[in-house]
């Protein structure tokens, strides 16, 4: 299914607060980037709330909500804070969303075909000189707001009938452009869908979000993330919780059951 500042002085603010005197990509003793380490990093298991749509309901005992980044406030993702929640700012990364405030900036070119939701239509990912600039700007927005991290959303398209001729050498590259972008703003990023490239992005993405896994038998294929320690924020919509929750439970899936508007009804794993 597909749903719809400083970022030079980001990081050295980073080091200053942490009052770090090495390199500025190394952290010693720990083999990670200060940049990385500050990087916040769901675990497996971690419960969570996806809203779409609807009137956002804050009242949901998770730590972490997933929400849209256009449709909702920093004074939102501050409240959320308050509340010791971690936020995703939900993005559509690879379509074009007619009804977005920045629809107009998208030339023609790169609009293709619909990807089966209204107002919805591909983009032409191989185009990462139109479409840097523009993801830029929205993750700005997510970082502007305060948001903890980014999901990305339509990561897939050259599986699909876009109207364009991608590849999956296309894909990997426009999909790490995207965690590359969320990375220098200091967000994590989550890999959306996209099952066949987890070997090659599982270093690339901070957690997974995934939809439908059990309905297709494809969970399994979620693993390098789970090993990797990192969530994968799950949802099924057309099964009951006891179809799919014992093997989501094994797999450490943070699971849930949502409807397709994704509002606020879920019931969790």
């Amino acid at each position: 299914m597909s749903r719809a500042l400083a970022r030079s002085a980001l990081l050295p603010l980073l080091l200053l607060t942490a009052g770090c005197t090495g390199a500025p990509d190394d952290e010693p003793g720990t083999g990670r980037g200060t940049a990385e380490a500050a990087r916040w990093r769901p675990e497996p298991g971690t419960a969570w709330q996806w809203q779409l749509s609807g009137r956002l309901d804050t009242s949901v005992d998770v730590p972490v909500y997933d929400i849209d980044g256009f449709d909702q406030s920093a004074d939102t993702v501050s409240d959320l804070h308050d509340d010791g929640r971690k936020v995703i700012c939900y993005l559509s990364t690879g379509a074009w969303e007619d009804w977005r405030p920045d629809a107009g900036d998208f030339p023609k070119a790169v609009i293709g075909k619909s990807n089966g939701w209204e107002g919805e239509y591909w983009l032409d990912v191989r185009a990462t000189d139109v479409l840097e600039p523009l993801m830029a700007a929205r993750i700005d927005m997510c970082a502007e707001k305060g948001f903890d991290a980014v999901e990305p959303d339509n990561m897939d398209g050259y599986r699909n009938k876009t109207g364009f001729p991608l590849t999956a050498a296309d894909q990997l590259r426009y999909n790490r452009l995207v965690a590359r972008l969320a990375h220098e703003r200091g967000l994590a990023v989550g890999l959306k869908n996209d099952l066949d490239q987890i070997p090659e992005l599982v270093d690339d993405f901070d957690f997974a979000v995934n939809e439908q896994c059990a309905q297709f038998e494809e969970c399994e294929d979620l693993t390098p993330f789970i090993e990797a320690g990192k969530a994968v924020f799950h949802v099924e919509y057309e099964m009951e919780t006891g179809d799919f929750c014992p093997e989501a439970r094994r797999l450490e899936l943070s699971s849930l059951l949502k409807k397709w508007e994704l509002g606020v009804w879920r019931e969790a794993c």
